[in-house]
């Protein structure tokens, strides 16, 4: 009996306490980061002020957001302006819990899982949760009672409900190469065929990339804030910590698609080439530290991204999506199928 509980319900305690202790770090390091990476792009030094080279700039920005007045507009709904932002950062955290972050390890003589919840239809519940983050922003533009963050609103809802199709299909494209919805699975899978699945299925990956940008809200897609247009969009009237668990629910999203393009076509935790013997010396490092450097790699391309491309006009934006990526997505999830099938 003692052993069930320590397996079932400390441990899963513990690697949630952990990873969300990490987690409110790691998004001010991540702040941060985008702020440098862009001064660099931009000939510019970035935050340099508090800390040696600004390192204690995110400390201070939360402390800042904490002590700071929050305001509630007097025409706005407050249940749901108080609910918006906790369901955008309730969605976001949840489906930290589903990804594999590594082999897992030996402590005391327990087994502590790489992963929190090993579900057999992970990547399907990982796409729902997520999707709840529409709702999270829609509410908050709504609430407000503002026409900026209801104009937000009503774009981010169209550009989310759109991109996920085609991210969707390029999802489905990954899986049936993997024939699990397991996350775990997924990863094995490339490791018994010996390759990762960006290199066969190359297409789904671009699409999936593409349209993770969009469903994260990001430049050059970031239309749901559009500051020059829309001052702010949906939290345009936000203020404080409600504004901070906004911030968090984007970031933490960036980290959750992230982790999903890395699960689905870089091999997850697996280190580069891992049936190559020649490079059996690269087990050396730690299956966590392979995930993580892949996860970094792609939150770099996020930035990089938002520091080189002019945003999207809308019509262009969603042009993009219905003209160019469902097409091209469903092209080649008929091409995998029909492979699949003559290769069987």
């Amino acid at each position: 009996m003692t052993d069930f509980l320590i397996i079932n319900v400390v441990i899963p305690l513990v690697q949630i306490g952990v990873l969300l202790g990490i987690l409110g770090l790691a998004t001010g390091y991540i702040v941060l980061a985008e702020r440098k990476v862009l001064a660099f792009i931009q000939s510019r030094l970035g935050p340099m002020r508090v800390g040696p080279h600004g390192l204690l700039q995110p400390i201070a920005d939360s402390l800042k957001l904490i002590l700071k007045e929050d305001l509630i507009p007097g025409s706005a709904d407050k249940l749901l302006y108080i609910a918006s932002p906790i369901v955008v950062v309730a969605a976001a955290f949840t489906t930290l819990a589903l990804i594999p972050f590594g082999e897992g390890i030996t402590l005391f003589g327990y087994h502590i899982p790489g992963v929190i919840a090993d579900v057999n239809v992970g990547i399907l519940l990982i796409l729902g949760i997520s999707g709840l983050t529409t709702y999270g922003i829609i509410l908050g533009g709504w609430s407000s009672n503002s026409k900026y963050p209801l104009l937000g609103a009503m774009r981010a809802a169209a550009q989310m409900v759109s991109y996920e199709i085609a991210l969707t299909f390029a999802v489905l494209a990954g899986l049936m190469m993997a024939g699990t919805l397991s996350m775990v699975g997924i990863v094995e899978a490339q490791l018994d065929m010996g390759v990762w699945f960006i290199f066969v299925q190359p297409v789904a990956w671009g699409i999936f990339t593409i349209a993770m940008v969009a469903e994260t809200n990001r430049a050059p897609f970031d239309m749901a804030e559009a500051e020059s247009e829309l001052v702010g969009g949906f939290f345009t009237e936000y203020s404080g910590m409600r504004w901070a668990l906004f911030f968090l629910g984007e970031y933490t999203a960036m980290l959750v698609m992230a982790a999903i393009n890395v699960t689905l076509f870089w091999g997850g935790w697996l280190r580069p080439f891992p049936n190559v013997e020649a490079l059996a010396f690269l087990d050396a490092v730690p299956s966590g530290i392979w995930f993580l450097l892949k996860v970094t790699t792609f939150l770099y391309l996020y930035i990089w991204i938002r520091g080189t491309f002019p945003r999207y006009r809308y019509d262009q934006l969603m042009a993009l999506n219905w003209k160019s990526l469902i097409p091209l997505s469903i092209l080649n999830l008929l091409v995998t199928g029909v492979v699949m099938l003559l290769l069987a």
